[in-house]
């Protein structure tokens, strides 16, 4: 039976809810309709961009009638940016929006008609300004080069960003400057489409609660500037602990690269769950500090922690997870397939002052088998995977050592989900609790934290 919408045909649409990543559901006809910048409760105009068997994919060109959730978004970027997906819609609905991709994701995927879900919990202080970790692509304009985001749905486009919503006034302040200097200087933004330019990004980390800032500028090959006016540029904000260089001479946009140190200490230091932690360029620490120390709260609490326990801390990252559980544990080990997040680990317990905790760099899926032998059967252990959860031989080995427990630290509730249903199918877990948390306000992502129990 033939679909019945055409490509480029304009529809008038009621929205009723949010798929997950999302764009909105709609139907005409019974024929499910997904909607990008569609909104729950929006009636829209929109022109359909793809026709499946089973659905259509359409983009909102007009709001016909707004919904009682949609709201005036605050930056004057949106919706054009592409770090934003949802300003202008009501922060309780995002909130409501969330937990029932959470609890879909568990009936569809997993199978649990009726998931132990507890209420999400929702960012605070505030719902903006809550990122400590901003990566921006320079672009040229006719005033010389800017820094933004890519505009929403382009990877060929850049927005040249006047104020964001999610980092600081320090934070904007800081890519302000570092624009100035750029065309102070001539410098010129590189250009992906034909791998021309010379600037790429820059990223700017800050230690919300140490104050601490590290700037990382990333270039394509050759050293077009003079390091000790960048490093003065840099010093007036009294903040700035720590200055990088890095050069990327590939066509791939990214950040993970090796650094020069310019100017400063090599990392800059948080403070979490009562713990110091050096964090440097390239390691892993959560982007929202507020949320992070709820995250890791959440997951100790989940722990059940009593003293005696050998507790496993798998995808490490800086070990602040596992650090924090050490002080309730008998020992804690980590690993980590980033060498400079194990570094930061190794550095994190010693100036913390913690001796029951050790860490190991490796691919967790062929390493846990040597790590059995160093530490002995775990207690407890603890995940918190890439977005892709937990590769198949980690979920196997994992699954065949059996540990009594396990927490579950996702930030994808479809892999989580997945994964949640392999362990009990095949391996006699069952999951007693999962507990979504809003780490990323007017963003699709959502963390959680779930708790499995092996059962005889």
């Amino acid at each position: 039976m033939a679909a019945p919408v055409k490509k480029d045909e304009l529809l008038d649409l009621d929205v009723e809810s949010l798929a997950y990543g999302g764009n909105g559901v709609a139907r005409t006809d019974g024929f499910v309709v997904f909607v990008r910048r569609g909104l729950p409760g929006d009636r829209v105009r929109a022109r359909v961009t793809k026709v499946k068997r089973s659905h259509a994919e359409a983009l909102a060109l007009e709001v016909l009638e707004r919904g009682p959730q949609h709201v005036d978004a605050p930056c004057q970027h949106y919706p054009a940016c592409g770090g934003c997906r949802f300003q202008d819609l009501a922060y309780e609905s995002q909130l409501a929006q969330k937990q029932g991709w959470v609890r879909d994701a568990f009936q569809r995927i997993a199978g649990i008609a009726d998931p132990p879900l507890d209420e999400i919990v929702p960012c605070a202080p505030e719902v903006f300004h809550y990122r400590n970790k901003m990566e921006y692509s320079f672009t040229a304009t006719p005033s010389g080069p800017a820094l933004g985001f890519h505009k929403a749905g382009r990877w060929d486009e850049v927005l040249d960003i006047q104020k964001c919503w999610l980092t600081t006034d320090l934070g904007n302040g800081i890519r302000e400057a570092i624009r100035d200097w750029a065309r102070e200087e001539g410098l010129d933004a590189y250009n992906q489409e034909d791998n021309t330019g010379y600037l790429r990004h820059l990223v700017v980390r800050e230690g919300r609660n140490t104050g601490q800032t590290l700037v990382q500028l990333v270039t394509a090959p050759g050293e077009r500037f003079e390091r000790g006016y960048l490093v003065d540029v840099l010093r007036r904000f009294p903040e700035v602990a720590s200055i990088h260089w890095s050069v990327n001479d590939r066509p791939a946009e990214v950040t993970n690269l090796p650094t020069e140190l310019l100017w400063g200490e090599p990392w800059i230091e948080e403070e979490l769950s009562g713990l110091r932690f050096r964090v440097r360029p390239n390691a892993f620490l959560q982007t929202n500090t507020w949320m992070a120390d709820t995250l890791y709260g959440l997951a100790r609490e989940a722990a059940q922690l009593t003293g005696d326990q050998t507790v496993w801390d798998l995808y490490c990252g800086i070990g602040t997870i596992g650090l924090s559980m050490a002080r309730d544990a008998l020992t804690v080990w980590g690993i980590e397939v980033s060498e400079e997040s194990v570094a930061c680990a190794l550095e994190n317990a010693e100036l913390n002052g913690i001796t029951n905790a050790a860490f190991f760099a490796g691919n967790v899926g062929e390493v846990v088998d040597e790590l059995l032998d160093r530490s002995g059967a775990p207690d407890v252990v603890v995940v918190d995977p890439p977005r892709a959860g937990l590769a198949g031989k980690a979920l196997r080995r994992l699954g065949a050592i059996g540990a009594p427990r396990i927490v579950y630290v996702s930030c994808n509730p479809t892999t989580l989900a997945s994964d949640v249903k392999a362990l009990r199918e095949e391996y006699g877990y069952e999951l007693l609790r999962v507990r979504p948390v809003d780490m990323f306000p007017h963003t699709p992502h959502v963390e959680a934290v779930a708790l499995l129990e092996r059962t005889e």
